[in-house]
């Protein structure tokens, strides 16, 4: 069989970089060839050899890409969303050759929350409840159009989003009562200079304080979507982060937390996968079934290779839903993956092991 040649666009000391070179080395496929998202914006664009087979990665975690993406300041701060997804799929149509494994279009749906949202429920992907799912659901200016558009749609406790942040930046959990109570959590902080993300989960309690937190963030073009109740893990919340590659399910993760977001970064932990296996088959709604949910809603995008989903459980373990789907999803790091569907491989490994033939079948 011949050995692919790869190339990645990333942030060539990014440990996402390095790790894919890590697998490249060990299964004795060459070294793929890494061009860096700063030269890339700089140069306007690259070019690659028809025979080789593109990946990009994540732009993040590099302050001098951010401010090329975005404009300078502060890579902590939660400001111009709409600018750095603009320039990051304006340096994407700057790639030339090349056969992609990430590909654009998805890309462009995958880093915006509404449409993302739209997509998936479209192709009767199970999702929360949402008054701005497309590109043409209405956009929330302020707190009170927010609380407007999720009283409308039933929602009592609900998510406001960035549509194009990540890593839950930006993100508020809000929840009112019919008494007109509202307290909300979030690791985002106003300053006198802005608006900043912080690895600290807070609670904000009041109209007055909650508001003027989304009205800080209204800026950003904001998705709302339903809060849904979440399983407990040994009093924790949990829900899942399964990686698909070449439309299979092959790693999962349980997350687990105090807060309301998961994310490992805020505080989540990895919790014990047979406790979602478990709870998914003795609740009579079965694990591969649950698998097969975050496949149908990677199926959503059959041009890029691997995708993380953020598949909720159930609070009862009955049932599953998609929270987002992620495109740079896969930086799991000693997570080896399923059994029968990836063993003994890490995310980066599985990807390779399934590159060649995926490719061939995408290009068809």
């Amino acid at each position: 069989m011949t050995r692919p040649r790869l190339a990645v666009v990333g942030n060539p000391e990014n440990r996402r970089v390095t790790m894919l070179l890590d697998a490249a080395a060990r299964r004795g496929v060459p070294t793929p060839r890494v061009v860096p998202w700063r030269e890339v914006l700089i140069a306007g664009g690259a070019r690659f050899d028809p025979d080789e087979l593109v990946r990009l990665d994540s732009p993040g975690e590099d302050p001098d890409v951010d401010a090329l993406l975005r404009g300078p300041g502060d890579p902590t701060r939660i400001a111009d969303g709409p600018r750095w997804y603009a320039s990051l799929l304006d340096a994407v149509g700057t790639l030339r050759g090349g056969r992609r494994l990430t590909d654009a279009e998805d890309l462009s749906v995958l880093f915006d929350k509404r449409r993302c949202h739209a997509t998936l429920a479209n192709g009767g992907v199970p999702v929360p409840v949402s008054p701005t799912s497309g590109a043409d659901a209405p956009a929330p200016r302020n707190w009170p159009e927010v609380r407007e558009l999720a009283a409308a749609a039933g929602l009592r406790r609900f998510f406001v989003k960035p549509a194009h942040g990540s890593s839950a930046a930006g993100v508020v959990a809000v929840e009112t009562a019919p008494s007109g109570r509202v307290q909300a959590r979030s690791s985002t902080e106003v300053a006198a200079d802005g608006v900043h993300n912080s690895l600290r989960v807070r609670r904000l309690t009041g109209e007055a304080e909650v508001g003027a937190l989304i009205d800080a963030l209204a800026g950003e073009l904001l998705h709302i979507e339903a809060w849904l109740p979440k399983p407990s893990s040994r009093g924790r919340t949990a829900d899942l982060r399964v990686v698909v590659i070449a439309g299979r399910a092959t790693h999962a993760v349980l997350r687990t937390s105090c807060h309301p977001m998961t994310n490992l970064h805020l505080g989540g932990q990895r919790g014990d996968l047979d406790i979602a296996r478990a709870g998914f088959d003795s609740a009579g709604y079965g694990w591969d079934r649950a698998l097969a949910v975050a496949e149908r809603a990677a199926a959503r995008f059959p041009r890029t290779l691997c995708v993380g989903v953020d598949l909720l459980p159930a609070a009862n373990w009955r049932g599953a839903a998609v929270g987002e789907v992620n495109a740079f999803g896969d930086l799991l790091p000693g997570l080896t993956g399923l059994p029968g569907r990836a063993d003994g491989l890490d995310t980066y490994g599985a990807q390779l092991a399934a590159v060649t033939g995926w490719a061939d079948d995408a290009a068809a």
